[in-house]
C-alpha cells in the first residue's frame, strides 16, 4: 500500500480538467453536450479500472452513468452528482472558465462539475492507497437534475439508494461551507382556465374572462403559504389574453410549491379541488396538471448518526462548517426519500449558483476533499450507520 500523501487534488490538473467540463455547454434538454461530459467521467473511472454503465434513459437527455468499482447486491456508500447544467447552449462561450482571484467562475463550475470532479479525485487516492478493498462504492451521475427535476433518473436513484448503506452528494458546500442535512420538498402545478372569448367593446357580456378567474386563483394561492411551517406557494408564470380588446377565453399560470411537511401538499391540493369546483367567473372551468417533482429531504435518526460522523472528521481535520436546511432541489431528496441516509454539500464551496455570477473558491478544493475522503473512510469502517 502506498504512504498516504497529504495531496489529493493536483491543482494545475483539476483546474485543466474542470475548465473542459465548464467550457461544454450541457444544458439538461441537450443531450449531446451533457454526452461529452459523461464521456470524460465514463474514461477516467475505467482508467481506475471501474465499471461503468451508461444509461441512456430519454432520447431528449445526455446518458447517466452507474459506476462500481466491482458487482455488489449492496453498496457500502452511493455518491450524487450531476453532469447537466441550467444554462442555454451558447452560454459557455459568452463567459468561459475563468479565474478571478480565488474564485473560479463558469457555468456550471460549482453546480455541480467541481463537485463530480472533486469525487473522481477523492475516490482516484483511496483506491491507490488502497483503502477500498473488499468496499462496494456506487457513483451515479444524473443528466436530467437541472429544469426537469431528474424525472428519467430518479427511479434509478432510489434503486440505488436502497440498495446503499448511505448517501453522500457531490453538490457544492454553502458558500458559508455548510453542509446540507435536509431540503423542502418541491411541487409545481400547471393551471390552464378556460373562458370564452368576446369582442371586449361590442359583446362584453358574452365573454366570459378567463385572466378574471385566474387571478382569484392567483390571490387564493399566494395567501395559501404558510411561513410558520415554512411553506411557501409562488405563482410564477402566467400567460392569457390574445389582445387588449378581446375577452380572453384562456389563461395560464405555473405555481411552484416548497414544504417539509407531506401535510401542506394534500391541503393546498384541497385549496384547488375547491376552487375548481367553485369557479368565481360563470361557465369558465380550471384543469389542474403536475403534482410533486421532489419529495422533502428529512433527517432521520440514521442522518444524525451520519452528521456525528462528518462532524468528527472535520474536527479532526480542523474543517469547520455548519449545518443548512435549504429550499432548493437536490437528487439527495429522492435517495432520502428511499429511506437511506443522506448529507448533501459535500463538494468544494462556492454560490450563485443558476446566475452569471456561478463561482467556486479555488482554496476550499483541496480541504474539501479532505473531508470527503476522511468521511468517506469512516463510513466505510463503520457498521451502524
Amino acid at each position: 500500500m502506498k504512504r498516504w500523501n497529504e495531496t489529493i487534488i493536483d491543482a494545475a490538473r483539476y483546474q485543466e480538467e474542470l475548465a473542459y467540463l465548464v467550457n461544454i455547454d450541457s444544458s439538461s434538454s441537450e443531450p449531446v453536450g451533457a454526452g461529452k461530459v459523461a464521456a470524460f467521467f465514463q474514461e477516467q473511472y475505467e482508467q481506475l479500472g471501474w465499471q461503468v454503465e451508461p444509461l441512456q434513459l430519454a432520447p431528449s437527455i445526455g446518458p447517466c452513468l452507474k459506476i462500481t468499482n466491482g458487482p455488489a447486491a449492496h453498496y457500502d456508500l452511493l455518491l450524487l452528482a450531476h453532469l447537466d447544467t441550467v444554462f442555454p447552449l451558447g452560454t459557455a462561450a459568452k463567459r468561459p472558465f475563468s479565474r478571478d482571484g480565488n474564485r473560479a467562475m463558469g457555468p456550471g463550475v460549482i453546480d455541480c462539475k467541481g463537485g463530480a470532479l472533486s469525487g473522481l479525485y477523492v475516490l482516484r487516492t483511496l483506491q491507490e492507497h488502497d483503502l477500498l478493498r473488499n468496499k462496494h462504492i456506487c457513483v451515479f451521475l444524473n443528466s436530467d437534475h437541472e429544469g426537469i427535476s431528474s424525472c428519467y433518473s430518479k427511479t434509478v436513484n432510489q434503486e440505488l439508494a436502497k440498495k446503499s448503506t448511505c448517501v453522500l452528494v457531490l453538490e457544492c458546500g454553502r458558500a458559508n461551507g455548510n453542509l446540507v442535512y435536509k431540503r423542502k420538498g418541491i411541487a409545481r402545478y400547471h393551471l390552464t382556465v378556460t373562458g370564452r372569448s368576446a369582442h371586449a367593446g361590442v359583446d362584453y357580456q358574452n365573454g366570459r374572462n378567463a385572466i378574471e378567474e385566474l387571478a382569484h386563483w392567483i390571490i387564493a394561492l399566494q395567501e395559501a403559504t404558510d411561513l410558520t411551517k415554512e411553506t411557501t406557494v409562488n405563482v410564477g408564470l402566467v400567460k392569457g389574453g390574445t389582445a387588449i380588446n378581446a375577452v380572453p377565453g384562456e389563461a395560464k399560470a405555473a405555481v411552484d410549491v416548497r414544504y417539509y411537511d407531506p401535510q401542506e401538499i394534500v391541503r393546498i391540493e384541497q385549496l384547488m379541488q375547491e376552487l375548481q369546483h367553485h369557479p368565481h367567473v360563470k361557465d369558465t372551468s380550471v384543469t389542474i396538471a403536475g403534482g410533486i417533482t421532489r419529495p422533502p429531504m428529512l433527517p432521520t435518526e440514521k442522518t444524525r448518526k451520519l452528521m456525528q460522523l462528518i462532524e468528527k472528521q472535520g474536527e479532526r481535520l480542523g474543517i469547520a462548517f455548519g449545518w443548512t436546511a435549504s429550499g432548493g432541489g437536490s437528487d439527495g431528496s429522492f435517495a432520502a426519500d428511499a429511506g437511506t441516509p443522506t448529507i448533501d454539500g459535500m463538494g468544494p464551496v462556492g454560490g450563485g449558483a443558476h446566475t452569471e455570477r456561478e463561482y467556486l473558491e479555488i482554496d476550499s478544493v483541496e480541504p474539501r476533499a479532505h473531508l470527503l475522503a476522511a468521511v468517506i473512510k469512516a463510513v466505510l469502517s463503520q457498521d451502524n450507520i
